[in-house]
């Protein structure tokens, strides 16, 4: 079982309030631990730790090889756990356990990314005046805020905070509520990995008290927040007050375009799983079918038939997904669907509920609508549930419309055997990710991720993070 304490300057302790907050199994419905309600003050002993860690601890004089080696250490550490991570990380947010198990062999490999890259960021050296040397360094910001959501914890938290580290900021990281487990577990093997005193730093706790605390805090030098629309406008808000800069993904609405020629036997798999995966509770999940309108009925019905044989059960029967993470999401994603069929929009397939589930759980038939009009809100609202919109288009250019036709600019997937029109709809997609005859549901570490538009900006995964994680300094030598 993780730690349900805070975590400062490698200490566990209990919030100041003594106050703590239930942690419910999603499967079950039902409270299996509690973690603690971070305080204002809290939050401040958390910060003022990352600084001192910064400017007199032992984090403050490793050198870039030597932080490298501590992320890459952690990279086994993970491995060596990783069954007991998957299984709290199951349980936690309800995930079946093979993706559960997915998910800590990508912590690991972010672990291991940010630790191999961590002494490869160079400066450049620049033409200048005569008798002068310039030069650029990157240096870290300082002290970081890391604000992460509840359907990925266990790779959210290496995701963000290893560039962060591997540039030499000491972190401050408030996982979600609603799942927090694995971070939390994973903090405490840092320590015994050997991460300095301060260098990272937990604090739990709701949005509005501890979220808030730490992103409006004076003395953090920048924000990085992983959530919903509404909460980035105040983490942005936050930010400017501060005068820093922020890291914002605020979520997707992904079209999948899929063209008549595309080869379905190699996209109906990809297509369900890009929806169904975590109950589609995935800032990138395809949650938009998109089908060209001269085979729409052949594609939809092979969709149909694989859409259907989707099963819905708990983390150890290992299925297709699990429940939804909480009581008010399953409200939520129920009330788009049944608001779709109030509007009249067909229910193209169902997934199955399996047998013998908890009857206290958080569990949803997957659902397939459509045709779906273009204004109506499954078109262009975020369900973050296992509900896939499908929409018939005309043409390239209709195709290309119909994708950008929402606040949101995450990911696109695009579906066709033609390459230049794979490369002329890549090019027009207002996205931060494109995928052709594949779909990334977010992209690999390697791969930079971020959005446009109402998506957020700045980009996380990949050498761009540590970019995003540092400053640029200049340096002008005068020589003669």
């Amino acid at each position: 079982m993780a730690r349900t304490g805070i975590l400062i300057d490698n200490r566990w302790r209990e919030a100041e309030s003594g106050k703590t907050i239930p942690v419910i199994a999603p499967a079950e419905g039902r409270e299996f631990a509690r973690i603690a309600a971070a305080t204002e003050r809290d939050v401040d002993s958390a910060v003022k730790a990352a600084r001192r860690a910064l400017e007199t601890g032992a984090w403050g004089k490793l050198n870039a090889a030597e932080r490298g080696r501590l992320l890459s250490k952690m990279a086994i550490v993970v491995a060596d756990h990783a069954e007991e991570l998957a299984q709290l990380e199951a349980r936690d947010t309800g995930k079946p356990i093979k993706q559960a198990r997915n998910d800590i062999v990508a912590a690991a490999r972010y672990f291991e990314y940010y630790g191999g890259g961590a002494d490869k960021v160079h400066g450049d050296t620049l033409p200048f005046l005569n008798g002068h040397f310039a030069t650029t360094e990157r240096v870290p910001h300082g002290v970081t805020a890391h604000i992460i959501p509840w359907n990925y914890p266990a790779q959210m938290f290496p995701r963000s905070i290893g560039p962060a580290l591997a540039m030499g900021n000491a972190v401050v990281m408030k996982p979600a509520e609603d799942a927090c487990q694995t971070p939390l577990r994973m903090a405490e093997l840092m320590v015994e990995c050997g991460f300095p005193e301060g260098s990272i730093n937990m604090v739990t706790g709701y949005g509005h008290q501890t979220g808030a605390a730490l992103s409006g805090h004076p003395d953090i030098d920048f924000i990085s927040f992983i959530g919903s629309n509404a909460t980035g406008v105040q983490i942005q808000r936050a930010a400017a007050r501060n005068h820093i800069g922020c890291t914002l993904e605020l979520g997707g609405k992904s079209a999948q375009i899929v063209f008549a020629d595309a080869d379905l036997d190699a996209a109906l798999p990809v297509l369900v799983n890009a929806i169904v995966q975590h109950a589609g509770q995935t800032c990138s999940a395809g949650s938009r079918l998109l089908v060209e309108r001269s085979a729409y009925d052949r594609i939809v019905d092979r969709i149909a038939e694989q859409f259907g044989k989707v099963r819905v059960g708990t983390p150890e029967m290992d299925l297709d997904l699990g429940p939804v993470v909480s009581r008010r999401q399953q409200e939520r994603v129920v009330g788009y669907c049944d608001r779709a069929v109030a509007d009249s929009i067909p229910t193209i397939a169902s997934g199955q509920l399996a047998d013998g589930l908890p009857s206290d759980g958080f569990f949803v038939e997957p659902k397939l609508f459509g045709p779906v009009p273009r204004s109506n809100a499954l078109a262009h609202e975020e369900v973050f549930g296992p509900v896939m919109a499908v929409m018939p288009f005309d043409d390239e250019t209709d195709a290309v419309a119909l994708a950008n036709a929402t606040r949101y600019g995450l990911v696109a997937g695009v579906w066709t055997r033609d390459g230049g029109k794979a490369l002329r709809v890549s090019r027009r997609m207002q996205v931060g990710q494109v995928f052709v005859n594949c779909y990334g549901a977010g992209g690999g570490i390697e791969l930079p991720f971020g959005g446009m538009k109402k998506s957020g900006h700045g980009r996380e995964k990949g050498f761009e993070a540590f970019h995003e994680f540092s400053a640029v300094r200049t340096m002008v030598i005068k020589h003669e």
